[in-house]
């Protein structure tokens, strides 16, 4: 790793969301159709974000715990003693329920944001529909 160990990609991540947005707001581009005078700049939803943030913190928690979970692992085996290499076992099966939690929460992420995601298109649709009967 060429980051400094004590920075975890949450923290990256979350110093260049605070750099790229403004404070409690992100802001993006979006067209109804392909004109460019139709541009306008809608408030993207907070919510999404803190859903993001909280799972990339839960996951990044579960990877630090096998990070000292691996680094213990690897003491044991190279002390070579019986007793030590016995408790890897547990160790290991800890670092596989780790990765269970880990495929967990981004499942969980991936069917909440592609609901968050189907359910934003079907208002843009609604709401295009609605400027369209207005015309």
């Amino acid at each position: 790793m060429t980051a400094p160990e004590s920075e975890s990609l949450v923290e990256s991540i979350m110093d260049h969301y605070t750099t790229i947005t403004k404070p409690q707001t992100l802001y993006t581009k979006n067209r109804l159709n392909d004109s460019d005078d139709d541009e306008e700049e809608e408030e993207c939803d907070v919510e999404v974000w803190e859903m993001l943030s909280k799972s990339f913190i839960q996951v990044q928690s579960v990877l630090d715990q096998n990070r000292v979970l691996i680094n213990q692992v690897n003491e044991n085996h190279q002390s070579k003693i019986a007793d030590n290499l016995a408790k890897n076992v547990a160790l290991i099966r800890e670092i596989n329920t780790n990765i269970s939690k880990v495929l967990s929460i981004y499942s969980d992420l991936s069917l909440n944001f592609s609901t968050i995601v189907h359910q934003r298109r079907a208002a843009m649709i609604n709401c295009k529909r609605s400027v369209d009967d207005k015309a």
